[in-house]
């Protein structure tokens, strides 16, 4: 039996199946992910000095010099098949949720129903001091026309993308939801994540504790490869859509 079989047997036979997405299933829709070496985001720039939110407060221009080109590095980024997969799959009723570290809005695209940002979304970015939000499109056009190239609210401060930056907490009711939703998980399937980040590295052991299965699709090792039933190690597309083929 091949791999793809037998995950397809394992989403049929251990509802509710729960997908845990990271950085690598929008790589094939031309979006790097952060570690890979050479092509990696944070390869060449250390995180903490343009992606911190200490650097948004005390230096907004030097953050969104930054984050211009990932706002050009997202432009004109649609789904791919892994996406479309998990779409599929939960049309279907195979698939319970879908949880992800990305903020690139992809699976929302793709037709998954309320995916779970637990890092947030670039879709928006919102001002702290009085409240409001806009766009991405509105944000892209507020940060062309300063001079600074910072994207500012009507009331003058400068926007804050509502991403989670490092030196933040992640969101509370994304987390919540997030671990109940693994806890109940039948089966949990990781895709395209090196489950090293926490907590969303730590969702996978709450499937676990409770009694569920694991099954992993990603190129690369992860601290979980003894724990799964079983691993796809090929690109992540073709995996995805030779397990749908399989069910």
């Amino acid at each position: 039996m091949t791999s793809a079989k037998r995950l397809a047997e394992l989403i049929r036979s251990c509802a509710p199946v729960v997908a845990l997405t990271g950085a690598g299933i929008s790589v094939p829709s031309g979006i790097p992910d952060f570690r890979t070496p050479q092509s990696g985001l944070w390869e060449n720039v250390d995180p903490m000095e343009v992606a911190h939110i200490d650097v948004w407060r005390r230096d907004p221009a030097r953050f969104w010099s930054f984050y211009g080109q990932r706002f050009a590095l997202l432009d004109g980024k649609e789904p791919n098949g892994a996406h479309f997969a998990l779409a599929e799959l939960e049309r279907r009723g195979l698939l319970a949720g879908v949880i992800t570290q990305n903020i690139d809005g992809l699976h929302a695209r793709a037709g998954t129903t309320d995916p779970i940002e637990v890092h947030g979304s670039i879709r928006t970015a919102s001002c702290l001091a009085c409240g409001r939000f806009y766009p991405l499109d509105e944000t892209r056009e507020r940060s062309q026309s300063d001079v600074d190239s910072v994207p500012r609210c009507d009331c003058g401060a400068a926007l804050k993308p509502d991403v989670v930056l490092f030196g933040e907490m992640l969101p509370a009711e994304a987390i919540a939801r997030a671990e109940a939703l693994a806890a109940s998980a039948g089966l949990m399937l990781a895709i395209g994540s090196s489950l090293e980040v926490y907590p969303a590295a730590g969702l996978p052991a709450d499937t676990l504790r409770a009694g569920g299965r694991l099954a992993l699709v990603t190129m690369g090792p992860t601290p979980y490869d003894s724990e799964a039933d079983v691993k796809l190690s090929g690109d992540v597309v073709d995996e995805l859509e030779a397990v749908l083929a399989a069910l």
